[in-house]
C-alpha cells in the first residue's frame, strides 16, 4: 500500500516512505562511479585523473537540474498541500520545460570553452586530451542528466518513489553493461565510459518523461499544457539554490582539493581523492536519499499548516540521522581498505594513500547527515535563503578555509581532515538556524 503525503508518520511509515529514495540515491552513486571503476582498472591512472579533474565542471552545470528538482518539488508539494492540484501540475510542467532549455544553453557554452576550462583546472599535457574528449561527450548528454535529476525528485512528490527507484535501476544497469562492453571489451577507453554514461541518462530521462506525459499514470503529477510564469521559476530557483550552491561549491572544492593534492602528492593524490569521493558518495547517498524522500512530506505538511506533524517529522529525522551517522562512520573506517582496493589494488602506494585518506574522511559521517538534512528541511519549508546559507558555508566557505590552513600543520592528512572539521563548524550553524526559526515555523 502506498504511503500518502497527508498521513501521520510513525517510524515504520517514515521508513516506508523514504527507503525507495535512499535506495535510489545509493544505486545512483554506485552506477555513477562505474565509469571511474572501469577507467581506473582498464585504461590507467592518467585518464582516471583526467576524469576526476573535469567531472566537477559537469556536476556544476548539472546542478541546475538539482536546483529545479529540489526547489520545484518543494513548491509543487506545498501547492498540493494547499489543495490546488491543477496549479501544481502546471508548475511541474513549466519546470520540466525550463530545465530542458537551460540544459541546452549551458551545454553549448561549456562545449565551446571545454579546452580553456580544462587548462584552467590544471590539466597536464598528458591529461588534456582525455579531459576534452570525456567532457564534450558528457555535455552532449547534459539535458538527460538534468532531467534525470529533476524527475527523481518529482517521483517522490507524485507518491511513486518505488517507480523512481526502478527507473534508476534500469539506467544503472544500462551504464554498467555498456561500460563493460565499451571499456573492457571494445577498449574504447575514456570515450567508451562517457558514451555509457550519457546513454544511461537518456534511458532514465526518456522513461520518466513517457510516464509523466501519460494522462492515466495514476499519480499526483502529469505533464500538462502550461505557460511561463516567471514568479514560479524564480521561486523554484531561489528555493533550490542550496542544491545548486552545493553542486557548484562541491565542484569548486574538488578543483581546490586537486590543486592542493597535486602540490602535496602529485597525480596519485588526485586519483586517491577521486576514489575517496566516489566511495564517500555512496555513504552520503543515504542522507541525500532520506532528504529527497522526506522533503515532499515536510513541504506538504507545511502547506497544510499541520504543525504537530512538522514537529514529529523533525524529531524523528534528527534521531534517525544521528543513529545512521554512527553506523556509517564505523562502516567507512572498517571497510576503507577493501573498498579502495576495488579501484587501485594494482598500486600499493596509491592504495595505502587512499585507505588512510578514506579513514580520516570517514569521521565526517558522524555529523554530515545533520547538515544535509537541515539544509533540505529549510528547502522543504520554502526558505531557500537559510537552506542556501547552510549549504554555502558547509560546502564552500568552511572547506576552503580548512583545505588551505590544515595542510600547513598536518600535510596531506590535513587535506583529508579538512572535510571533517568543516562539518563540525557547519553543524553548529545548522543547530543555530533550527533553534532561531522554531517559533516562525512552529516545529
Amino acid at each position: 500500500m502506498a504511503v500518502h503525503l497527508s498521513e501521520h508518520f510513525t517510524y515504520k511509515k517514515l521508513f516506508k516512505a523514504v527507503y525507495p529514495s535512499i535506495c535510489m540515491m545509493i544505486f545512483t552513486s554506485i552506477y555513477s562511479i562505474v565509469d571511474g571503476l572501469f577507467v581506473s582498472n582498464y585504461v590507467g591512472t592518467t585518464p582516471f585523473a583526467a576524469l576526476n579533474l573535469i567531472y566537477p565542471v559537469m556536476m556544476c552545470i548539472g546542478g541546475v537540474g538539482f536546483m529545479f528538482g529540489a526547489g520545484g518539488s518543494a513548491l509543487v508539494s506545498k501547492t498540493l498541500g494547499e489543495g490546488n492540484k491543477e496549479k501544481a501540475n502546471k508548475i511541474f510542467s513549466m519546470i520540466v520545460i525550463f530545465t530542458s532549455v537551460s540544459a541546452l544553453s549551458l551545454s553549448v557554452i561549456a562545449y565551446v570553452f571545454i579546452k580553456p576550462l580544462s587548462l584552467l583546472l590544471g590539466a597536464t599535457p598528458e591529461m588534456l586530451p582525455h579531459c576534452i574528449s570525456y567532457g564534450k561527450i558528457l555535455l552532449v548528454g547534459m539535458i538527460f542528466f538534468m532531467l534525470q535529476n529533476l524527475f527523481q525528485n518529482f517521483f517522490v512528490v507524485a507518491e511513486k518513489p518505488v517507480l523512481g527507484f526502478l527507473v534508476i535501476v534500469i539506467a544503472g544497469f544500462t551504464n554498467i553493461i555498456l561500460d563493460a562492453i565499451f571499456v573492457a571489451i571494445f577498449k574504447w577507453g575514456l570515450v567508451g565510459a562517457a558514451f555509457a554514461t550519457i546513454t544511461s541518462q537518456f534511458v532514465c530521462a526518456l522513461i520518466s518523461f513517457i510516464y509523466f506525459i501519460r494522462k492515466n499514470n495514476k499519480s499526483l503529477l502529469h505533464l500538462v499544457k502550461t505557460k511561463l510564469e516567471t514568479k514560479h521559476i524564480v521561486n523554484s530557483a531561489l528555493n533550490g539554490s542550496s542544491e545548486l550552491l552545493s553542486n557548484i561549491s562541491a565542484s569548486i572544492i574538488s578543483i581546490l582539493f586537486n590543486f592542493q593534492l597535486l602540490k602535496f602528492a602529485g597525480e596519485n593524490g588526485v586519483a586517491a581523492y577521486g576514489i575517496i569521493m566516489y566511495l564517500g558518495f555512496i555513504f552520503a547517498a543515504v542522507y541525500f536519499g532520506y532528504s529527497v524522500g522526506v522533503s515532499p512530506i515536510i513541504g506538504y505538511n507545511y502547506g497544510a499548516q499541520r504543525h504537530d506533524e512538522l514537529k514529529n517529522l523533525l524529531k524523528k529525522s534528527l534521531i534517525l540521522t544521528v543513529i545512521s551517522g554512527i553506523i556509517m562512520t564505523i562502516l567507512t573506517i572498517g571497510l576503507a581498505r577493501p573498498l579502495s582496493a576495488i579501484f587501485v589494488s594494482y598500486d600499493k602506494e596509491l592504495l595505502d594513500m587512499t585507505t588512510n585518506g578514506m579513514r580520516l574522511y570517514g569521521i565526517s559521517f558522524l555529523i554530515c547527515g545533520l547538515n544535509i538534512f537541515s539544509s533540505a528541511f529549510f528547502t522543504s519549508l520554502n526558505n531557500g535563503l537559510i537552506s542556501a546559507l547552510i549549504s554555502f558555508m558547509r560546502t564552500l566557505v568552511f572547506q576552503i578555509i580548512c583545505v588551505y590552513i590544515l595542510p600547513t600543520f598536518w600535510g596531506l592528512n590535513g587535506i583529508w581532515l579538512s572535510i571533517t572539521i568543516s562539518e563540525i563548524l557547519s553543524v553548529i550553524l545548522s543547530i543555530l538556524c533550527l533553534v532561531l526559526n522554531k517559533k516562525k515555523y512552529k516545529y
